[in-house]
């Protein structure tokens, strides 16, 4: 059928709509004003819903389905709105391991994530370090982002429905960017001019995004050879020119990073306050560090305006992790000699949370668990398969205070792994000593729930994913005396210096050095961590097998792929000296090692091998934990542990007394140990 003849009546249509419609000019003129609202998500990695996998249970305190209520509100608030997302979007939960590695997605598939997020319209988003945790080729897959591999180019797959923008990471045989570097995003807006009537106009928003220079360092397995990566600021001043050319309205640059003052470099990991220093960009979008921005943690650092949201002059905002918040921005924009311009003195930003107080937590959107069902259902069923029995309970409540129940199962795992495989790839470093290094992953970052706590009784494959969070692979180095050394005092940074004379609480935990970072090694070793003394001299008392260590003796220590690649900037770890590697994922190899074992006792697992040089303190030396869990601790060995006082949000301030300290059940595990030193 001919639409000709309907012609007349379909113009007499849209006349008439536009008729009754604001107009519509092609660019708004000066004087006219509107306010648009930048929403941002970041760091959700993959907690689509509110519910815990490890404690299978809900939590309202996490979750997109919470973020989506929001960003409806949101939207109900600011009719003229743009969403964008900062990265570590695909990795996190066990949901997300599950769809990437033990019962990948196909090409048609589209992630769980995605679905959400698809469900609420986003305009745009970048890549998070996270975002590569599982390699090129699933990266390209569930991004729909085709790439040039090895040589080869990857396919057309179902992917997000919106652009996925990165400016600084190449494909190392073209030079060719793996992600469109740049887009633009348009919409029409309402505005209104100087004498109050009401417009509908154009508005031209360019995105262009950043990751965090280090990946080729924390994810060297999967990148070396294959990527090169530039400086964000390097990356903003080559494609800016060229954003510049399409006349937008707006540059808003999408950094999975924070904001440091440091001096900067081409491979600095948070590169947020220089880029907000880069000519033409007008809005800044921030991530990574798991914080929030406007927030106390900035208030005092140079040019920012950590009340209202600014970095350097421009409008910023960095909205929370796990699902817990959204980032809004309400700009004014005012139009001057033909162009938008944003008036400072009335915008700022702020940080939403899912949780405005401790309950109630915003209700869930109804329309996003449905998207994901089928996939949440397969997860759990997973995560249920049995894998052994444990008499003990494993938790990191303590493990910042010399609790090692947790810790010790994955070294264990860990150093079996190594010592049975290592000498088959290197026949001459079998007479070498192994050690394993492990850090407690969940310390109570993201509130009183972000513990590991595996109860006595059934062990199953969500025992194994508490007991270790991420996604990381096994490795080992080869270092010596001196090398373990320099290793343990880069951890034990994870402390502030205490001062014995000062009367009153004192922490003892450096909250600047995230619990991720304080490596606790075992196997036949010993040393004591003096809080007294400054950093890089704390570590006293370093034996193996009750001998002090030599300098110059060797030793392979077994550890994750990120911390051996350089992850942490720790001293002598860049990759270089790694002797064993493997695509075994440390999850994997903690789960098998528990189910080989059958039964885990505490003669199964190594000593404590460490703790706190006895001092004597004028006042309490403090630290903050989950409320209610000083029997674990007594159960644990660490007697010296109380609780002072709860703080109203689940948590509780603790005291430590460090004039007795000593490893937590050193005297019943040592002599085990020692029995099962060389399995």
């Amino acid at each position: 059928m001919s639409l000709r003849p309907l012609l007349p009546l379909l113009a007499a249509a849209v006349l008439a709509g536009c008729a009754a419609s604001p107009t519509m000019p092609a660019t708004a003129p000066d004087g006219a004003r509107a306010d648009v609202a930048i929403l941002e998500t970041t760091d959700v990695h993959a907690n689509v819903l509110s519910w815990d996998y490890f404690k299978a249970k809900d939590d309202p305190t996490v979750g997109y389905e919470r973020v989506a209520t929001l960003i409806r509100r949101a939207r109900a608030e600011f009719p003229n709105n743009f969403l964008f997302d900062s990265g570590d979007t695909i990795q996190g939960t066990v949901l997300a391991d599950y769809q990437a590695l033990v019962a990948p997605i196909g090409c048609d598939q589209e992630l769980a994530i995605y679905k959400a997020m698809d469900a609420m319209g986003y305009d745009g988003g970048t890549a998070g370090n996270h975002e590569f945790n599982y390699g090129l080729p699933f990266l390209s897959q569930v991004t729909g982002t085709p790439m040039e591999i090895d040589g080869k180019r990857t396919g057309h797959c179902a992917g997000p429905h919106f652009p996925l923008v990165l400016s600084n990471v190449f494909d190392a045989t073209s030079g060719k960017p793996i992600f469109k570097p740049w887009t633009m995003v348009k919409k029409t807006i309402e505005a209104y001019s100087a004498d109050g009537s009401r417009l509908q106009v154009p508005l031209k928003v360019a995105i262009i995004g950043f990751a965090p220079p280090p990946i080729l360092k924390w994810d060297q397995r999967n990148l070396e050879g294959k990527v090169t990566v530039s400086g964000v600021v390097e990356a903003a001043q080559r494609y800016l020119p060229q954003i510049e050319a399409q006349h937008p309205d707006l540059v808003v640059a999408i950094l999975h990073g924070g904001l440091n003052t440091a001096p900067y470099t081409s491979d600095m990991e948070n590169g947020g306050w220089y880029l907000a220093g880069v000519p033409g960009i007008d809005v800044l979008l921030l991530g990574h560090s798991h914080t929030e921005f406007p927030g106390p943690r900035y208030a005092d650092m140079k040019d920012v305006d950590a009340r209202r949201g600014f970095v350097r002059g421009k409008p910023a905002v960095m909205g929370g992790f796990f699902g817990k918040d959204l980032g809004v921005i309400k700009l004014a924009l005012e139009r001057e000699n033909g162009r938008w311009t944003i008036d400072r003195d009335d915008t700022h930003s702020e940080v939403r949370p899912i949780c405005p107080q401790k309950n109630p937590c915003v209700p869930a959107d109804p329309a996003i668990a449905p998207l994901v069902a089928q996939a949440h259902a397969a997860t759990l069923v997973y995560v249920n398969t049995p894998i052994g029995r444990s008499t003990l309970r494993l938790s990191s409540y303590f493990a910042d205070e010399g609790d090692m129940t947790a810790l010790a199962v994955v070294n264990a795992a860990q150093r079996d792994y190594v010592q049975r495989e290592l000498p088959k790839l290197h026949p001459e470093l079998a007479g070498v000593p192994v050690l394993a290094a492990a850090a407690a992953f969940r310390t109570g970052f993201g509130g009183p729930d972000d513990y590991t706590d595996v109860p006595p009784g059934p062990l199953t494959l969500r025992s194994a994913a508490d007991l270790y969070f991420y996604p990381n692979t096994l490795a080992a180095v080869k270092t010596d005396g001196a090398g373990v050394k320099a290793w343990l005092e880069k951890s034990a940074e994870r402390f502030n210096r205490i001062d014995p004379a000062r009367p009153g609480e004192q922490p003892l935990i450096n909250t600047r050095v995230p619990g991720f970072n304080f490596d606790q090694i075992q196997g036949d070793l010993s040393y004591a961590i003096d809080v007294r003394k400054p950093v890089g001299q704390r570590i006293v008392d370093l034996e193996y097998r009750g001998k002090p260590v030599d300098p110059a003796q060797p030793f392979v220590v077994a550890t994750n792929n990120y911390r051996a690649s350089g992850g942490g900037n720790f001293p002598g770890l860049d990759g270089s000296n790694i002797v064993f590697d493997t695509t075994d994922g440390v999850r994997e190899i903690v789960a098998a090692w528990l189910k080989r074992l059958g039964t885990l006792d505490r003669d199964a697992l190594p000593a404590p091998s460490w703790h706190f040089a006895p001092m004597k303190t004028r006042g309490p030396v403090t630290f903050t934990a989950a409320a209610g869990k000083q029997a674990i601790a007594a159960a644990d060995g660490a007697t010296g542990i109380r609780q002072l006082r709860e703080n109203g949000d689940g948590t509780a301030t603790y005291a430590i007394d460090l004039a007795g300290s000593a490893p937590p059940g050193a005297d019943g595990n040592r002599r085990h140990a020692r029995r099962h030193a060389g399995h």
